[in-house]
């Protein structure tokens, strides 16, 4: 019976414990594989901390992992060769047929790593809320995570309208500005600031200002985390840390706009809350889709490869072209060309 080693790593988002079932039941059914699971994440390799997997009730609807997670990466910090030695007994020591990495940016970069630096045998699964894996057209949780900042901006538009107040919401999102472009689009918001367009305060103020003109009762922001003003695009990332008085960008756009507009405005900073609970029905089917295409590459020895989501289908997508890249949105993409065509400004 060949065996199969699963592990989560990065930040928790939703559809998780969808996949690790989609990759257990479909393995055990087609392949009649054994999985193993390791806890923590990489730390769980590391350390031999695992668990044999094979009852996957309730894993479909839960939030989080069952197998926990971390930020472990085995290639930095102290003790690199001996955490790298200690990957390597811990997989021959099962005698894994394979290594299933579900994770980030950062995930699949460690992942490939392992491939080529240990000759692991690895099939990777793209997840992350901020939905900038290469690769893939879409990540599992990104649709969880814009269903819940359009719920959130949802419930803010009846007390901006009820104070008359300009509303800044920050979104999830640091290198690309997924969440706040379709969040923005479904809630209505009538600003939108991504880090892929830095963005003039002064437009924003005229934005502001050409409502209070046409007798609008208040104007909603959906901002990223990672969205950059005009002024601050040549800075380095200490320069920035140094020139920012607050580090987050939702507080300072607030901040700015009770000083140079006339108006009230409050910040909501949805953190957190975007990465938990119960995934959403798309996600659960991806997660699973995604998860069940696992065992077959397996067994068919198809390493190096993740399971990428590309024009509606599961399709093997080679590690080196996704390591090390990044899935931002860019000028042309259709969601951001029906937002200008409805007046929705992006500060440009």
């Amino acid at each position: 019976m060949k065996k199969i080693g699963i592990l989560t790593s990065g930040g928790d988002a939703p559809g998780l414990n969808a996949a690790i079932r989609g990759v257990v039941k479909s393995a055990k059914e087609l392949h009649n594989m054994e999985t193993v699971g390791f806890y923590f994440g990489f730390g769980g390799l590391i350390d031999n901390n695992y668990t044999t997997i094979s009852d996957t009730s309730g894993f479909l609807t839960k939030g989080g992992t069952m197998l926990k997670t971390s930020r472990i990466k085995p290639f930095k910090g102290e003790n690199k060769d001996e955490k790298l030695r200690s990957i390597l007994h811990n997989y021959r020591s099962h005698d894994l047929s394979a290594l299933v990495v579900i994770g980030g940016n950062g995930t699949q970069k460690t992942a490939y790593s392992l491939q080529k630096e240990l000759g692991l045998n690895i099939i990777t699964l793209p997840k992350t809320i901020d939905n900038d894996i290469a690769g893939t057209d879409v990540s599992f949780g990104f649709s969880s995570a814009v269903d819940i900042a359009t719920e959130a901006i949802d419930r803010i538009h009846s007390t901006a309208s009820s104070h008359n107040r300009v509303m800044v919401v920050e979104v999830m999102g640091h290198k690309a500005g997924w969440i706040g472009l379709h969040a923005g689009l479904s809630s209505g918001s009538d600003v939108i600031l991504i880090p892929e367009i830095p963005f003039s305060f002064k437009r924003v103020y005229e934005c502001i200002n050409k409502r209070v003109e046409q007798k609008k009762d208040s104007t909603i922001i959906c901002v990223a985390e990672g969205a950059i003003s005009l002024d601050e695009i040549e800075l380095s990332i200490s320069e920035l840390a140094g020139k920012r008085k607050f580090r987050s960008i939702g507080q300072r756009l607030a901040r700015k706009i009770e000083k140079h507009t006339p108006y009230e405005s409050r910040l909501t900073v949805l953190g957190y809350v975007q990465r938990g609970g119960s995934p959403n029905a798309f996600d659960r089917n991806l997660a699973t889709i995604l998860g069940a295409n696992v065992a077959n590459l397996i067994e068919a020895e198809n390493f190096g490869n993740m399971v990428g989501y590309i024009d509606n289908k599961a399709q093997a997508i080679p590690l080196e072209q996704v390591a090390g890249f990044l899935n931002v949105v860019k000028k042309d993409n259709p969601v951001m060309e029906a937002c200008r065509s409805i007046g929705i400004s992006f500060g440009d």
